[in-house]
């Protein structure tokens, strides 16, 4: 038998992986269309297209998005199948820059952020006059991140059929915070007038009626409600943030309950700069200056302030003092 003959086509050589030719070069995606995220869900996001609600699409995102945070309220560009249709999935691209950020850490001493809601025009702070009952510090606190991260904060008061309500709103006169009741009593349409139209982030601790809120306000919602222990400790009824469209225009973002509302990201200077007159008069403050007033710092510029500017400073100034004590709600 006769040796057999081997020629060019008998050898296969895997090329390396150093020899395939590569770019960084990534497409423009030109024909994506800008969407606003409105439910976030395990590698998942649920976009609305345009801002319609009722063309929403799944999408996940795109390899070339790495691990850029996608959070809900973000403007973002989607490109693949766009039908909507169930089994379909388009895909993130790229991720707008965002007007505000609505953030928090775990605590006051945790470096990581953990962004709630972005390009959120109003803050909503759900606040129960009674069971459980209203911590000021929970509300102080959420004004300082309003403040910080752009938003415009309202409070809201629900079961003030078991408490009166004239003294609690009445801490936050001097900031100018406007204050709405939103008990299961009272008309839906006066916390609906402050809503229609804007993307209004929902905060509040658990078992203060947030979710009953959101059912009247967007009565398709179906939010779980859950029932206050004798401790004044809520179930947590809603697990992840989602943004749901008013019926008269405008979305609602429904965050779940807050036990802890951490502010290590936040510098007194980013609170005294949402407020113009405070803002221009910390210019003349000595450096490192905490803006608290004697004795810490008997040279502070806000002490020369008369008039209203004079009230908002104290009113300031019991906000930065919150930023110094995070408890558990």
């Amino acid at each position: 038998m006769s040796p057999r003959r081997y020629d060019e086509s008998d050898v296969r050589i895997r090329p390396g992986r150093g020899s395939r030719p590569r770019t960084k070069t990534r497409p423009e995606h030109l024909d994506a269309l800008e969407a606003m995220v409105i439910s976030v869900d395990r590698g998942r996001w649920g976009c609305a297209i345009d801002g319609n609600p009722e063309h929403v699409v799944v999408a996940m995102r795109a390899r070339e998005l790495g691990r850029t945070p996608i959070v809900v309220g973000d403007r973002v560009g989607v490109v693949g199948d766009l039908s909507g249709r169930p089994d379909t999935l388009a895909r993130i691209v790229r991720v707008s820059e965002r007007a505000t950020v609505l953030r928090r850490t775990a605590d006051d001493t945790d470096p990581y952020e953990r962004i709630v809601v972005a390009n959120a025009e109003q803050l909503l702070i759900v606040v129960a006059l009674a069971d459980p009952p209203p911590r000021t510090g929970f509300v102080e606190r959420a004004l300082v991140a309003a403040y910080a991260g752009g938003l415009r904060p309202v409070v809201c008061l629900t079961k003030n059929d078991l408490a009166p309500s004239e003294e609690f709103a009445a801490t936050f006169a001097d900031l100018d915070v406007p204050v709405v009741l939103g008990g299961q009593d009272d008309p839906v349409e006066a916390v609906t007038a402050i809503l229609d139209g804007t993307v209004t982030a929902l905060i509040g601790h658990s078992g203060v009626g947030k979710s009953t809120l959101v059912n009247r306000l967007v009565p398709d919602a179906d939010r779980a409600t859950g029932v206050v222990s004798g401790v004044g400790k809520g179930r947590h009824t809603s697990t992840q943030s989602v943004a749901l469209h008013l019926p008269g225009g405008g979305w609602v973002v429904d965050t779940p309950g807050i036990r802890s509302f951490g502010l290590a990201h936040i510098s007194p200077e980013d609170v005294v700069d949402a407020f113009s007159d405070l803002a221009a008069a910390i210019a003349d403050c000595p450096r490192g200056c905490t803006h608290l007033g004697p004795p810490a710092d008997p040279e502070c510029a806000l002490d020369r302030l008369e008039g209203d500017s004079a009230a908002r400073v104290s009113a300031v100034r019991g906000l930065l003092a919150a930023i110094a004590t995070n408890e558990t709600w």
